[in-house]
């Protein structure tokens, strides 16, 4: 007999942990217990049955992973919250006495330090493995660095979160690496590429926030506090790698001014080259060398210019020299093995570090007006080579210049309406509105700033990211066979305006012509009533009436003389041509379904008797033949049967994608038609105004 086996000890019921389980089973409070999970990195599971997991689980009930919880035994954070507790008991109770000095000391002395250190090594082996996850850390200390400072956020947290942010900018500024930036209506998007890594985050504007009271902020601040010693690593191996001094001198003087970016001041390092010499003893004498991290960047270009052939000569020779004394000259032939170079593939590949966008603003001066916003602009004009940017003095400290006159300006940055001088002159501005600096770096090389004036209007800011391979693109011209169809639509209109006109013209002319024709019976009215008195009236009828008659007579006399001439041959043998009539072709589109086909059977037929070809089925303009409209019901059956044969999952995959392709295809449609439309209202006011004119 089987062993029965007990309930609750085996599959998903062991699997799992309810988060009051995880908490009772760690033996610590339930902040600290998403303190812990959060600085781990564990979060919730979603189990396949709640029933089989616990009886009494609701939709609210939260689970976790019974190994996850197991493994946070023994993390050294948690002895770390413990000890936390016990110290806030000591201190409880000498405040709780009255003894302040000793309160004092033993927060100084033995409060427990939180250090995530080992932490951030452990969920991160690899630096590459951090630069992957640094989006959602730059984005939240931005946001934390721009926030006010309450009850629940302290102005130490928000100090921590600015200077970060100015360290990570400086680096991006000095390297050059970003690549892309977006304005969106939740803030300014950016994208650098660090060691082969896209970063992105997001820089909320600068605007009096205020802090909402309905968020859990000791969520976000534990959040924060993460964020912040990872960043600190990140920072301290990128600013090393360039040989900077980390981390950068900060002049409170110059913040205090409003310098900004301009407050922090880098410093860089002598590097230390290791270089082993052959000593009897086996030791390596270190020794300081210089700054070598320019020549570093520019060594592969070096190393590219170098020919092949001065390759192989500079080898040959050194084998020579080493080795001519000891070895005999036909043991130093080498096998001529083919270099990459000339054998391999001679695709050049994209080279990531020195982009050739990176320095579109070198020879550019830009003066920001005061209306403008100076951060985001500065950090994005110096991060493509804009070494000389000036500002007014109300905007803070660090400017190349404060004239907004100056000479050497050749870019001004407004976001104002078209000002008006003195004389009434319209303002001149050499340059145009923020939207031009986002998008010449997206596009990759510098526009003419004439649509970015004052008063423009302004061309659409896209996403950079995303693809316009599929849905709308508003930067690609309208489908042909929609403006097609617009223009005949639009010829329509215009022919029943005419048509209309022309019918209005008809009923004026006819309107005429019945005037004029009334006149003209009055005048003979009046010429007949004056013949009448004259006493001439008889003869003019009578002359008339013979002459009627005289030509019927003719009219006869040659009607049979025709007859004849038809119905005897002429002389000479032959007849006379017959009178020929124009044929009229009856048009294809007014045959019916069956008549068209009986004329395409009667052709067939002729061209089978005479050896020819079959010629083509003819169909109407916009129809399609029965051979087509049956292959198409052909195909369309064969989908039908092949969806049935589907299982049911792919099944409703496939409706869910073709549901999709339809919803999207109707948005597409949407948005071409409002385009189509505002295009069209332009057209019209262009029109007008130059009927204006």
């Amino acid at each position: 007999m089987a062993k029965i086996k007990k309930k609750g000890t085996s599959g998903a019921a062991k699997n799992y942990l309810t988060r009051t389980q995880a908490v009772k089973k760690l033996q610590i409070s339930l902040a600290n217990f998403r303190r812990l999970c959060i600085f781990k990195g564990i979060y919730p599971r979603e189990p396949r049955n709640r029933k089989k997991v616990s009886k009494s689980a609701t939709h609210s009930t939260v689970f976790y992973y019974a190994r996850d919880i197991q493994y946070l035994l023994h993390e050294p954070v948690l002895q770390k919250f413990r000890d936390h507790k016990i110290f806030a008991k000591k201190l409880k109770r000498h405040i709780g006495r009255g003894d302040y000095s000793s309160a004092k000391r033993l927060q100084a002395l033995h409060e427990p330090q939180l250090s995530l250190d080992h932490i951030i090594k452990e969920r991160y082996p690899t630096f590459t493995d951090a630069l992957r996850d640094l989006d959602d850390a730059l984005s939240m200390l931005h946001t934390f660095a721009n926030l006010p400072s309450f009850n629940g956020i302290p102005p130490d947290t928000i100090a921590e979160c600015e200077r970060l942010c100015h360290e990570w900018q400086h680096y991006i500024m000095r390297t050059q690496l970003l690549r892309k930036s977006f304005l969106s209506i939740k803030g300014i998007y950016y994208q650098a590429e660090v060691n082969g890594q896209d970063v992105l985050w997001l820089v909320p504007y600068k605007f009096a926030q205020n802090a909402p009271v309905d968020v859990d902020y000791r969520i976000m601040r534990t959040f924060v506090d993460f964020y912040q010693v990872l960043l600190g690593f990140v920072m301290f191996r990128l600013y090393t790698m360039e040989g900077l001094v980390y981390p950068p001198k900060f002049d409170v003087l110059a913040d205090s001014k409003g310098a900004g970016l301009r407050a922090f001041s880098l410093e860089t390092k002598g590097v230390k080259l290791l270089e082993y010499e052959g000593t009897t003893n086996g030791t390596a004498a270190a020794i300081e060398g210089k700054d070598v991290s320019k020549q570093l960047k520019t060594l592969s270009e070096k190393i590219a210019t170098i020919s092949t052939t001065d390759t192989e000569e500079i080898t040959t020779t050194i084998l020579t020299t080493t080795t001519a004394e000891d070895v005999p000259a036909t043991e130093l032939e080498f096998d001529p093995f083919p270099t990459a170079l000339s054998a391999g593939d001679d695709l050049r590949q994209p080279d990531i570090t020195s982009s050739s966008t990176t320095g579109i603003f070198s020879n550019c001066t830009f003066f920001l007006s005061r209306e403008t916003p100076r951060s985001p602009l500065e950090f994005l004009l110096r991060s493509f080579g804009c070494r000389r940017i000036g500002w007014d003095a109300v905007l803070g400290d660090g400017f190349f210049t404060d004239n907004e006159k100056d000479p050497n300006i050749t870019h001004q940055v407004v976001d104002r309406p078209p000002q008006q001088g003195p004389g009434g002159e319209v303002e001149v501005v050499r340059g145009g509105r923020p939207q031009y600096v986002w998008d010449c770096v997206n596009g990759g090389n510098l526009l003419r700033p004439d649509g970015y004036g004052p008063g423009e209007v302004l061309p659409p800011h896209l996403s950079p990211w995303v693809k316009r391979g599929w849905g709308y693109d508003p930067t690609a011209p309208l489908p042909e066979d929609e403006e097609e169809e617009e223009e005949e639509n639009v010829e329509e209109e215009n022919e029943e305006e005419e048509n209309e006109e022309g019918e209005k013209n008809k009923d004026e002319d006819e309107e005429m012509i019945d005037g004029v024709k009334s006149e003209e019976k009055k005048a003979t009215a009046t010429a007949e009533s004056e013949e009448d008195e004259s006493g001439y009236q008889g003869m003019t009828i009578d002359t008339a009436n013979t002459d009627e008659e005289g030509e019927e007579e003719e009219s006869e006399e040659e009607s049979e003389e025709e007859s004849e001439s038809e119905a005897k041959p002429a002389k000479d043998g032959k007849s006379k041509p017959k009178p020929t009539f124009p044929v009229v072709e009856e048009d294809e589109d007014d045959l019916s379904d069956t008549e068209l086909a009986a004329r395409q059977h009667q052709a067939e037929i002729e061209a089978e008797a005479l050896g020819k070809p079959a010629p083509a089925p003819k169909t109407r303009k916009g129809k399609k033949t029965a051979a087509e409209s049956k292959r198409e019901r052909e195909e369309a059956e064969e989908k039908e049967m092949a969806k049935i044969m589907m299982p049911r999952k792919k099944r409703k995959l496939y409706e869910k994608m073709v549901y999709g392709n339809k919803k999207r295809e109707a948005e597409v449609k949407e948005l071409q038609d409002k385009r189509r439309k505002i295009e069209k209202e332009k057209k019209g006011g262009k029109v007008a105004r130059r009927m204006k004119v």
